[in-house]
């Protein structure tokens, strides 16, 4: 009888799923394994049916030549235990199938199944089980059943295979005790099947800390269809060194699992992975063996679900009961170590320097410590030994703000004092107020509102380690544990708040910070400065790579709220097994808040008085009045001008507007969100002040991803940038305070209407745009383009920028055109009809003017009518007409009355007796011609009849005869 089988709980490692194969054989239900089973059974079959001399009988299995495997369950829920050959065996005689365990059976944690007698076991020492459950902790490679898929996010700039090498490297990389996503800008899932017996879950840990990445988990079944569990896959942010939970209930059957992320490059950055480790999957079937434990843990008691790790100086192999102790004096090892390491001879970087607090008598000394834990040894050849400790130095001055009270610390000035660090708090003089903040310059001490800190994403070596160190006129970044721990300095203010003099001049603006900061390096460093608001999420605002030589940065804030500003320095990013980057660091030589709720003074600024008493207390001036220096009384900005944001004594501190503008109270702005932390935008609708990825700006920048990209259920974007927060004109000019736009950035206006530019700037500063950013607007006319309008980017520049600091809009719109006048129609006069003449006014085309003036109304005007005068030329053309047919036929008669009395004139002539001579002959001789003719030249012209008429003259009319001869005409 042929049985299909199922394998049991076979993990690579930490555990195997009871559907995967065993290593190095075919899965028993595979068709070459059932072809192979058929064969052999037929071959046995002939063999017995038809002995023959040359067939050897088959030894009898033993137990160690089969193993035994379930079948797959039946619609009742039941299924048979069979056994099955080893690979490279043959026997004879197998154990008869017998009926197995129902389907959702399965062992608790620390136990398995022992399939001969089907009964649950306690593991033994060195090995461990989760019953029903599978575990992936080793992530030296990729263990078997995950897989990676990468693609390429399609943009307007061009599909996926117009980037030059695509995704084909992107993938999750195993990094030993955890998995960690790409950095770049493919989306990347890596993906995992299991079947389940029952119903289950899945959990992992993960740190994700870095929002320019999306990362989602979801579940599908096996037509791919998400399954309902997945309906909030977006996985939370954690804090940077923490690591989160995550877990996902599971149905029975197939479940494919999917961790997918998607980078968002912005500039030149690279994203901070996501770290994901110690997947768990609950709900698969049996487990018919115990995992021995990984290298460097041990298990050493029976039962045991999981391997406790070896603490450090020791080690362990596979499958130990107990670590084993290294050599104290020459060897060490961190905790869960296979093995352990030789001590190196200490060098100079092995130990480092700190500062104790200052003494009675203003002393600090330096003292020297070894690195924790001390791995090298001074006992070698060319080993260095620690530095004596002890030297002392004056103590640095106290910070300004605070004093000195002759004690060893220094302490902040009471409120309404100041002091710059060396001298008493003195009481602010009238008519001033004191410019609270924080200024820190010397560190001795760290100050009471900063904390320092150590993390490692892989390992806890430094935990409870300082991750900075004061050094007199800086701070720096600490030892460490490794060189790819993340060195931690945070700074926490309660609020910020204008002081009273400023309340009307701050705009949008509450404070700033401003740090000098310098970084040697070696290898690939990074210093982070991240920004935290109300201890929601914590956002990198910046970062620094490699060496950079000693600069300042400032951060504005433009909300009152609490802030948590971090410095996080990285050695590099790559695991190391020995100290090679510790002389690599970060110094930072002041850090300045201004603005900040509790903060000390280290100076007073003038303020205005209120007018009713002299000597009163400060008084907040309205929007656009300064202060005047004679009397301290506010007074009014004149027209067309407005406050700086960084004074507001004196009449110089009101600035001219720029060309095109007028001063106002109202500013309009545009709100840009970023909801990759928290996609849902009902705190907006609720109004609440506390949603921390607001911005307020002209022009804000954020990277949009559609939501039918990827499979997004939601639009979302990163990080809004603010690209212009002041407002410096309207030109037709094309260029303004160093912002030119170019003639050819855009194409060529198709009208004589000029461009209309509007010029904005940002106070932001970055490492790249250390003036801020900038903001060109070009408001084209364009009558097709009615509302909004679009407006689109430069060609050579898709991004609207072509590097980074200024950016270029087209802004086309039929409210760019300019107002419409009386040059912009013209009119058309109609027909007189019936006394009256319409006129009407039409606009001239193309159109290029809106509003304004509208088109006059149609005019009617009295005329005279066509009708009369048309009359009138009819009847005298008639009388014309018949005047001349009658005057040609009175001379027509006339003319043949002439002729009449002309031809009787010649005849009565002819008859007479004085005749002219006759010729001599008048006879044509034979062969002659006649060439002789006579022309008359009686008919005269009808003018020359008229005029003879006219003139009525009796003389005698004479003919005149041309006689033709043919004579030479020489004779």
């Amino acid at each position: 009888m042929l049985f299909r089988s199922r394998g049991p709980v076979r993990g690579r490692g930490r555990g195997r799923p009871a559907e995967a194969p065993r290593r190095g054989r075919s899965p028993p239900w595979s068709p070459a394994w059932i072809c192979c089973w058929a064969l052999a059974g037929c071959q046995a079959a002939w063999a017995g049916d038809l002995p023959s001399a040359s067939s050897r009988p088959l030894p009898p299995c033993q137990e160690k030549d089969y193993h035994f495997e379930y079948t797959e369950c039946d619609s009742s829920g039941s299924r048979w235990r069979v056994a099955i050959p080893n690979s490279a065996v043959d026997c004879s005689g197998l154990p008869d199938p017998v009926r197995g365990k129902e389907c959702t059976f399965s062992c608790a944690s620390g136990e398995y199944l022992e399939m001969k007698n089907q009964v649950c076991s306690k593991c033994g020492e060195g090995t461990y089980s989760l019953g029903s459950g599978i575990k992936f902790d080793e992530w030296d490679e990729l263990p078997a059943g995950f897989s990676n898929i990468a693609t390429f996010m399609d943009t307007v700039v061009g599909p996926s295979d117009s980037r030059p090498d695509g995704c084909n490297n992107s993938s999750w990389i195993p990094r030993g005790n955890y998995i960690e996503s790409n950095r770049d800008d493919c989306t990347v899932s890596l993906i995992y099947a299991v079947h389940l017996k029952k119903s289950g879950y899945v959990f992992f840990e993960y740190q994700y800390v870095d929002n320019n990445i999306f990362f989602e988990f979801f579940i599908q079944n096996d037509q791919c269809q998400e399954m309902d569990t997945t309906t909030d896959k977006w996985v939370k942010l954690t804090d940077n060194g923490e690591w989160g939970s995550h877990s996902v209930m599971l149905k029975s059957g197939t479940n494919i699992l999917y961790w997918r992320t998607t980078g968002i490059l912005m500039g030149s950055k690279a994203v901070k992975p996501v770290l994901v480790k110690n997947i768990t999957i609950e709900g698969v079937a049996y487990t018919s063996e115990c995992f021995p434990c990984k290298p460097g843990t041990f298990s050493n008691k029976p039962g045991s679900f999981n391997c406790q790790v070896c603490p450090r100086n020791t080690y362990s192999e596979k499958g130990a009961k107990e670590c084993i102790r290294c050599k104290e004096d020459s060897q060490f090892s961190e905790e869960g170590s296979s093995e352990c390491t030789e001590r190196p001879p200490c060098t100079t970087k092995d130990y480092f320097q700190i500062h104790t607090p200052c003494d009675e008598e203003g002393k600090t000394q330096i003292m020297y410590k070894w690195i924790e834990p001390k791995i090298c040894r001074e006992d070698l050849t060319d080993a260095i030994r620690l530095p004596p400790s002890g030297e002392k130095k004056d103590c640095p001055p106290c910070n300004p703000g605070f004093y000195n009270n002759g004690s060893s610390s220094c302490h902040p000035c009471p409120p309404g004092t100041f002091s710059d660090g060396t001298k008493d708090c003195r009481p602010c003089p009238a008519g001033t107020e004191p410019a609270l903040g924080f200024e820190y310059k010397w560190w001795n001490v760290l100050p009471g509102n900063m904390k320092t800190s150590c993390f490692n994403v892989g390992n806890s070596k430094c935990d409870g380690m300082n991750g900075w160190e004061v050094a007199g006129d800086h701070i720096q970044s600490g030892a460490g544990g490794s060189d790819n721990d993340y060195l931690i300095l945070n700074l926490h203010i309660p609020g910020f708040k204008p002081p009273t003099s400023m309340t009307g001049a701050m705009g949008s603006e509450l404070g700033r910070i401003t740090f000098v900061f310098e970084t040697l390096c070696s290898a690939d460093c990074v210093l982070y400065f991240m920004v935290d608001i109300n201890r929601k999420s914590t956002n990198v605002v910046e970062s620094w790579g490699g060496t950079k030589e000693k600069q300042a940065y400032t951060h504005i804030i433009f909300k009152n709220a609490t802030f948590t500003f971090t410095w996080a320095f990285q050695r590099t990013n790559q695991g190391q097994d020995n100290r090679r980057f510790i002389n690599d660091m970060v110094k930072i030589y002041s850090i300045t808040a201004t603005n900040a709720v509790d903060g000390v003074a280290s100076s007073c600024r003038a303020c205005a008085l209120g007018s009713e008493q002299s000597g009163s207390s400060c008084v907040p001036c309205p929007p656009g009045h300064y202060i005047e220096k004679e009397t301290n009384q506010c007074k009014e900005c004149p027209p067309d001008t407005y406050l700086s944001i960084h004074q507001v004594y004196g009449k110089e501190a009101c600035i001219p507007c720029g060309p095109g503008s007028k001063s106002n109270q109202g500013k309009k702005m545009a709100l840009c969100t970023n909801n990759i932390t928290d996609f849902t935008v009902k705190e907006i609708v609720a109004g609440s002040d506390d949603y921390t990825n607001l911005v307020g700006a002209f022009v804000c920048q954020s990277t949009i991803i559609p939501s039918e990209s990827k499979g997004f259920r939601a639009a979302l974007s990163s990080q809004s940038i603010i690209l212009a927060d002041t407002f410096l004109g309207v030109t037709v000019e094309t260029t303004l305070q160093n912002i030119n736009i170019k003639e050819d950035m855009f194409p060529v206006p198709p009208s004589q209407i000029p461009d209309v530019h509007f010029f904005y700037k940002s106070s932001t500063t970055t490492t790249s745009c250390i003036n801020g950013r900038s903001t060109a607007v070009k408001m084209r006319c364009n009558p097709t383009k009615s509302g909004a309008g679009v407006i689109s980017v430069p060609s050579k520049c898709p991004a609207g920028t072509c590097d980074g600091c200024t950016f270029y809009f087209l802004w086309e719109s039929a409210e760019a055109c300019p107002l419409c006048t009386e040059h912009d129609f013209h009119e058309i006069e109609g027909a007189c009809k019936r006394g009256f003449q319409e006129t009407l006014y039409v606009w001239n085309e193309p159109k290029w003017c809106i509003k304004g003036i509208s088109l006059p109304e149609k005019k009617l005007a009295t005329c005279e009518t066509v009708d009369f005068w048309l009359k009138v030329g009819a009847g005298v053309g008639a009388f014309t007409a018949v005047l001349l047919v009658a005057l040609t036929c009175y001379f027509w008669k006339k003319n043949q009355k002439l002729e009449y009395k002309y031809s009787k004139l010649v005849m009565t002539t002819n008859s007479k007796e004085c005749e002219l001579p006759a010729a001599d002959s008048c006879a044509i001789m034979e062969g002659e011609d006649n060439e002789e003719e006579v022309v008359y030249s009686n008919k005269q012209s009808l003018l020359g009849k008229l005029k003879s008429l006219a003139t009525k003259e009796k003389e005698d009319h004479f003919e005149s005869v041309q006689l033709k001869t043919s004579r030479s005409p020489n004779i």
